[in-house]
């Protein structure tokens, strides 16, 4: 039997967790894990609940809950050699998609029980780990925005950016990486590890987890229309032939503005330095992910995930967690 430590968030995302518990035990039960369960009382508390999950020699540590969640388990497991798997229960659950998780916790954790565990990277921006994206401009400020609301969820994030795309005004700011200087007035700058912000919003469709670099993605500011077909080509997977962005990748790199101002890091906001020092931790996390994963193809794989968010919500109806 494996030993399993279950870490739970009562409060992610938009649905109870009532009943959830028992549900995941009995599922990995019947592989072969021997799970415990405790539920977060706060932030941080995660990281505290992982760190103690190895020093007490688990083999495998699970996050039930949003990005912020995962964030904070994993960057209690991040250089161990216990591997961390997610069931999705957040607004967003960029990196569970990245992963190919299904937004159903039953088959979630199935992926868990396949025993799938791959050495995968994460991102440091200033000694302060990220999974799935890190990012400064007008997502950061949406981030922000969104963590004021009173609700979660999908509409809930599209009225936060409508709202703040009003009275947004773009910041220059200098890039240094792969021994090139670029200063630019930017929309956004999102660096990224995994290829989605979440809710299958691809900010860098073709990133890898594991190859060591991360995905830099440039939106140079520009008209609202420019706007509107950035977010058309954030959800169809077009975003590399958008003439107002610019990507590369890099192990590492500096940003630099005129001031501090805010970030996001896997979505939850935060005030960061005027001076930004990114680099990516290659094999860094072990992370259960699905064994079946297709090269990402534009409109064909966002059309896949919203089709298997669909079937996840009506078997919420059936099995509500």
């Amino acid at each position: 039997m494996e030993r399993t430590l279950l870490i739970i968030n009562p409060i992610s995302g938009t649905g109870a967790k009532q009943g959830v518990a028992e549900r995941i035990k009995s599922r990995l039960a019947e592989s072969g894990f021997d799970v415990e369960v405790k539920f977060t009382t706060g932030p941080g508390n995660a990281t505290e609940l992982a760190r103690e999950a190895v020093e007490n020699k688990f083999h495998t540590v699970v996050a039930i809950g949003g990005d912020g969640t995962v964030n904070e388990t994993a960057v209690g497991l991040s250089k161990t050699d216990v591997a961390l798997g997610i069931i999705p229960a957040g607004s967003g659950n960029g990196l569970a998609r990245h992963l190919n998780i299904p937004m159903d916790i039953d088959r979630a954790a199935d992926i868990i029980a396949q025993r799938n565990i791959v050495d995968c990277d994460y991102g440091e921006v200033n000694h302060r780990p990220f999974f799935c994206t890190f990012g400064v401009g007008f997502d950061a400020a949406v981030s922000h925005r969104f963590a004021k609301q009173n609700r979660r969820g999908k509409m809930m994030y599209i009225k936060s950016a409508i709202d703040e795309y009003l009275n947004y005004n773009p910041q220059e700011y200098t890039i240094s990486a792969n021994g090139k200087v670029l200063t630019e007035k930017a929309f956004l700058i999102a660096v990224c590890n995994a290829s989605q912000y979440g809710n299958n919003a691809y900010i860098a469709p073709q990133a890898s987890i594991t190859d060591g670099l991360l995905d830099f993605t440039i939106v140079h500011a520009g008209t609202p229309a420019d706007a509107a077909a950035f977010g058309i080509d954030l959800m169809t997977g077009y975003i590399n032939k958008n003439v107002m962005i610019h990507t590369f990748r890099a192990p590492a790199a500096v940003i630099t503005r005129n001031s501090d101002g805010p970030a996001h890091i896997d979505g939850e906001p935060l005030i960061m330095d005027k001076a930004m020092y990114i680099q990516c931790n290659h094999g860094g996390i072990k992370l259960y992910a699905s064994p079946k994963n297709s090269d990402f193809k534009p409109i064909v794989t966002p059309i896949k995930s919203l089709f298997n968010d669909f079937v996840a919500d009506i078997n919420k109806l059936f099995k509500p967690i």
